[in-house]
């Protein structure tokens, strides 16, 4: 176990170098929003392309790698759900803020440095499946959910999906893999000094993915719903994992590689958009701070179990 701490020691000190300064003053507040739009702008979308384009996909079973991984979160959309309504008496209202917690991971941020760290470079390519389509259809799943329960008209549905469509279309990560997926259908070679470019960008990712977290950890709190953030915690951190890893590793019985991706993607604390749709919906917005900062603390524990039951420590 203790060997597993140091594999992913590196990945929580440089969190914790963006989380000293930016919690000190040290570095300015505006530094948070530069940092992290260097990373998802520029040096996350250059290691997704360079992944997508030169990862080796064979024996990765993106299809059971999807079922697997989306299986889970469907199964646990449905539980936060009922858990919302019936366990903790809150309205349907607070369901899709809820659910989003429980199945929204940190994947950009965490889950690719983690995966590297722990799985090595093979693993971007089963990560990168996940990744692709990992914010379209929860934020689709958000809405629709919020539609029901809210009761919204069709047209009012119909203008929240034209703009989540929007806002995927500008967002560099998925234009990236978008545009990667189609060099690689096409079969074009890429330039040798792009290419060269694109390598230099992507060796930066990672590390500035992880300040840029630490950095945005400052501005995350924990004030009060203590009951519904427990909630939230138990099905994103043990419950999700669990399930993933009953269908990756029985039903869809995928490649060992493929399978320890899923599960640990699934193991993933919540990310900053599920937070940023509870502040949107006006719904459970102080849990799902509580959701990211608590999350992101406890994963240095909890993940670090799931990669030592990967490798038989216990």
């Amino acid at each position: 176990m203790f060997a597993i701490l140091l594999i992913i020691a590196p990945v929580f000190g440089i969190i914790a170098i963006g989380y000293a300064p930016g919690k000190s003053g040290y570095l300015a507040p505006a530094s948070a929003r530069g940092i992290a739009d260097f990373a998802f702008n520029i040096t996350i979308p250059a290691l997704l392309f360079r992944t997508i384009l030169l990862a080796r996909f064979e024996g990765v079973a993106p299809l059971g790698i999807f079922a697997s991984f989306f299986g889970a979160a469907a199964i646990v959309w449905v539980a936060s759900a009922a858990l919302t309504r019936f366990a903790l008496g809150r309205p349907a209202a607070d369901g899709p803020a809820v659910a989003m917690c429980a199945v929204f991971g940190n994947s950009i941020m965490l889950g690719l440095p983690i995966g590297v760290a722990t799985l090595g470079p093979e693993a971007l390519a089963p990560i990168s499946v996940i990744i692709a389509v990992h914010a379209p259809i929860f934020l689709l799943a958000a809405t629709l959910h919020t539609s029901a329960v809210a009761g919204r008209t069709g047209e009012t549905l119909t203008a929240s999906l034209v703009g989540i469509a929007r806002q995927l279309a500008r967002q560099p990560i998925i234009v990236a893999i978008a545009v990667a997926g189609l060099w690689r259908v096409i079969g074009l070679e890429v330039p040798g000094l792009v290419l060269v470019m694109v390598e230099t960008l992507a060796k930066a990712g990672v590390p500035a993915a992880l300040v840029a977290l630490g950095l945005s950890l400052t501005t995350f709190a924990v004030k009060g719903d203590t009951l519904v953030l427990g909630v939230m915690l138990a099905l994103k951190m043990v419950v999700m994992p669990i399930v993933a890893g009953a269908l990756a590793f029985g039903a869809f019985r995928l490649p060992l590689l493929s399978a320890e991706a899923v599960m640990l993607m699934a193991a993933l604390p919540a990310g900053a958009n599920a937070y940023l749709f509870s502040v949107k919906s006006g719904r459970c917005v102080n849990a799902a701070s509580g959701a990211v900062a608590v999350g992101t603390a406890l994963s240095a524990l909890t993940l670090a179990a799931l990669i030592a039951l990967f490798r038989g420590a216990f």
